[in-house]
């Protein structure tokens, strides 16, 4: 059978790529053209589009790339018309998969969503638009089967990828290869250039502060080594890494994570984590007017409660990430009860199972009760 995945973000790539195992596990026939990354072009699917060309943060940058956005949104429209799937799999990426939906819908094409859109969050009325144009909606947080009841919407919980990638990970790996016992602190700032230039400058000066550790950067894939040599240049203890997060975060003592995937995947290997967010400012204050939630980070919004410390643009400043990394690393009390979080925050994603294959499974039983 054939299938057409799109994806816009690294996090969207490394799920997209672990359910595209899963569907040749069982379609060994499967035909798969994506949007995505590395990770799903490396599984033999031919990768249509990068997410490195895909990716805009914020509303002003968004308007500034408008004419761009569109080019691809057309694009992506007669990529599908010539490559005629049985089946369109959606990974989040709102603004652009779901105009793509709709598209799609008028087409006659069968729509999976994996993952869903953020509309707890913001923008709920989208709501109108997946009722009219999905056929199937797999969702990765658990409050969002509930979310979706109040609209009358009947949704999968198939369990949170990042369990089995996490597990997975932990059971084949041992960390950096270091050569002491240097005190790691990881910094997380992002994938993208305009949140890396906002974030990393302010998360790299408490390295200064902290003369015994070793502040290790991941560096976003697809930016070059230049992009971040410059920034690394004045700090004698900031280091990077790339594409090495996972082997980073098995060796950090505690984190500085922009929001994100990042953070969810830093308490699933256990690391006491800050989390540092700074935005544009004018897209900060509408997104502040429009956002309605109590929480930016993942961890927090599934526990519904504040188990990691959030600093939000005018917080996030030198003096508080001193602070609240102190805490992190010497408060004992406070480690103790973040493991306890931590524990209980896995224990709900993993109720769902094998995410990977759950998705795969539905999807392709849909198929073939369609007669694909």
């Amino acid at each position: 059978m054939k299938y057409y995945i799109i994806s816009g973000e690294a996090s969207g790539d490394l799920h997209g790529s672990n359910l595209i195992k899963e569907l040749q596990k069982l379609d060994s026939l499967a035909d798969i053209r994506c949007w995505g990354g590395d990770l799903m072009q490396a599984t033999g699917a031919v990768l249509v589009k990068h997410y490195r060309d895909l990716a805009f943060m914020g509303f002003t940058e968004v308007i500034k790339n408008i004419g761009t956005i569109f080019k691809n949104i057309s694009f992506c429209k007669k990529d599908i018309s010539a490559y005629q799937p049985d089946v369109l799999i959606l990974i989040d990426y709102p603004g652009f998969n779901l105009r793509i939906a709709e598209w799609a819908r008028k087409q006659g094409l069968r729509i999976v969503y994996y993952i869903s859109p953020q509309i707890w969050a913001w923008k709920e009325s989208r709501i109108h638009s997946i009722k009219k144009n999905v056929d199937k909606m797999l969702v990765i947080l658990p409050f969002e089967k509930e979310f979706y009841n109040k609209w009358n919407f009947e949704v999968e919980y198939i369990g949170h990828p990042l369990i089995e990638v996490t597990d997975r990970f932990k059971e084949e790996n041992t960390g950096l290869p270091l050569t002491g016992n240097e005190q790691v602190v990881a910094l997380l700032p992002g994938s993208r250039k305009q949140e890396i230039l906002k974030k990393l400058p302010i998360m790299m000066q408490v390295a200064k502060h902290f003369p015994g550790h070793i502040f290790m950067v991941a560096k976003a894939p697809g930016l070059t080594d230049d992009f971040y040599k410059e920034l690394l240049a004045p700090y004698s203890n900031v280091k990077s890494v790339s594409n090495k997060t996972y082997d980073l975060l098995l060796s950090s003592k505690a984190a500085l994570v922009t929001s994100g995937t990042a953070t969810l995947e830093t308490a699933l290997f256990n690391v006491p984590e800050v989390i540092c967010y700074k935005g544009n400012k004018i897209s900060y204050l509408i997104a502040k007017q429009l956002i309605k939630i109590k929480y930016i980070c993942l961890v927090n919004l599934i526990m519904d409660k504040e188990v990691v410390k959030e600093l939000i643009q005018d917080e996030l400043t030198v003096e508080n990430l001193v602070s609240e990394l102190n805490k992190l690393l010497h408060d004992d009390a406070k480690k103790l009860q973040l493991q306890r979080d931590y524990k209980d925050l896995r224990d709900l994603l993993s109720a769902g199972g094998h995410a990977s294959a759950n998705a795969a499974g539905l999807i392709y039983k849909m198929l073939i009760a369609n007669g694909s």
